[in-house]
């Protein structure tokens, strides 16, 4: 029999949440294959492992209804896939797809009544473990969730989507970037090469695209299933130290509290900002400016913006710039270390670390030297910055590049992009023992080297943010 087989009584209550996610932890450690019937044709395509869940499992026709899958309950089932990293460690594969954008429809929705909102304010998020290659049947279901996004996450998310909206209704439907946005993104959908979409008010076809929640929000979902145990059922708390409450959200979007709160200080030396701010510079530090800015953004409720509730959901990362007083900028910028074995198993842009670090939004804190060789340097601008797509275009030759010289084991100063040959991204170590190695597909092990951005493109970014 093809179709689905549905029982005289449902083993759960269809309009209880509840009961549905507490049936849901029978599939848990076991996969597809464990309740299939003879006859049943599996789905093909990134979505037919979700079809076959509600088909198999909870016995639901697929249908195109734009309902919630489990409409009488308002909940959505969504299955996102999971990988396993060092030590075992379960680690967040991909953002999680929630609903396509039709860029003429949206346009005249607005928040309250979108595909989205009304699909995926509590979501049944089911994690399964990927293997390449492998019957969807047999894959296995590790966690389950009971997932309502917090009334603060809303109320970001739901200027995401306004961001999203008016760029559209600007015409730049193309112009789209996961960078735009804090938790929720318009990720890219399809491969290249697939036909463009209509958009209401441009002639240029635009990317299929889908409001997606982003990487970094789904790990603190990961997260908190973890540390909570597999029985757990989520309204998430705050779990790191939070930089803005809600009521001030209702109001103002959380880049315009975090500008404003640098506003007083904008063209002051960074010595008496750190006067003000009860900082100790009596040692000089080298981390004295990000410790400056950190004091400024959060006061005394997190010595790290960057490990701040907010800027983890968002994957938004604080960098401090200092630009010499003849407009030079020393230092380049370093990212985290590449990761080996991650960028050997990822034969996809898209689904890259690097494109995720890239394509995320950056907040950047410029202090500027006065006069020269004096030390004398002041905060002279505050800006959040998304990489424009053209240069994430060129990143993708930059992380093809890497990945290649990876996967022939040619992991040396010898072969990656430097600083000197002005590609505006290289590759070098950060300061550390020479004898650190990190792991690679091959077990042997290799030098550590980081992501970096050439100095040149950091003043590039800086100075084209200026002439705005």
């Amino acid at each position: 029999m093809a179709g689905v087989k549905i029982p005289s009584t449902l083993p759960y209550d269809k309009t209880s949440a509840a009961s549905i996610f507490d049936y849901s932890k029978g599939l848990l450690d076991k996969t597809l294959r464990d309740f299939v019937w003879d006859g049943y044709e599996v789905k093909s395509g990134k979505g037919g492992l979700g079809q076959m869940v509600e088909n198999i499992y909870f016995f639901l026709e697929t249908n195109s209804n734009p309902a919630s899958d489990f409409s009488e309950a308002g909940l959505e089932l969504k299955c996102t896939p999971l990988k396993k990293g060092k030590n075992e460690k379960y680690l967040i594969k991909e953002r999680l797809s929630c609903s396509m954008i039709n860029y003429c429809e949206v346009v005249h929705e607005d928040f309250e009544h979108s595909h989205f909102f009304l699909k995926c304010q509590l979501m049944l998020i089911l994690f399964y473990l990927h293997q390449a290659n492998i019957n969807k049947l047999d894959l296995k279901y590790i966690f389950s969730v009971l997932w309502q996004l917090p009334e603060k996450d809303l109320l970001i998310i739901r200027h995401d989507y306004e961001v999203i909206i008016d760029k559209i209704k600007k015409g730049k439907a193309h112009e789209l970037s996961e960078g735009d946005t804090m938790y929720l993104g318009a990720c890219r959908k399809g491969q290249k090469g697939d036909s463009m979409m209509e958009q209401p008010y441009s002639e240029i076809g635009a990317p299929r695209r889908a409001f997606s929640l982003k990487m970094a929000y789904m790990r603190t979902i990961l997260e908190y299933v973890q540390s909570s145990g597999k029985n757990a059922v989520s309204n998430v708390p705050s779990i790191k130290s939070e930089l803005v409450e809600s009521k001030s959200l209702l109001e103002h979007s959380f880049e315009d509290i975090i500008l404003e709160r640098f506003s007083p200080y904008l063209k002051m030396d960074y010595n008496t900002i750190a006067k003000k701010k009860n900082i100790d510079l009596s040692n000089n530090p080298k981390s004295k400016f990000s410790m400056i800015s950190n004091a400024i953004v959060a006061s005394e409720k997190c010595p790290n913006v960057n490990r701040s509730e907010e800027f983890i959901k968002a994957g938004l990362t604080m960098k401090t710039i200092r630009v010499q007083a003849n407009g030079i900028i020393k230092e380049a910028m370093s990212f985290e270390n590449i990761d080996y074995i991650e960028i050997s198993e990822c034969d996809e842009w898209l689904d890259s670390r690097l494109y995720e670090l890239f394509s995320s939004r950056f907040m950047f804190v410029v202090y500027k030297e006065q006069n020269t060789g004096k030390e004398d340097y002041i905060l002279d601008n505050v800006f959040f910055w998304t990489m424009p797509q053209d240069d994430l275009d060129f990143a993708e030759i930059y992380w093809k590049d890497i990945r290649e010289k990876v996967l022939s084991n040619h992991i040396s100063e010898a072969y990656w992009w430097k600083a000197s040959d002005k590609k505006k991204f290289h590759v070098r170590p950060k300061a550390q023992k020479a004898t650190d190695l990190a792991p690679t597909i091959d077990g042997k092990g290799a030098k550590k080297f980081c992501y970096w951005f050439n100095n040149d493109y950091v003043r590039e970014i800086v100075e084209n943010y200026q002439s705005k």
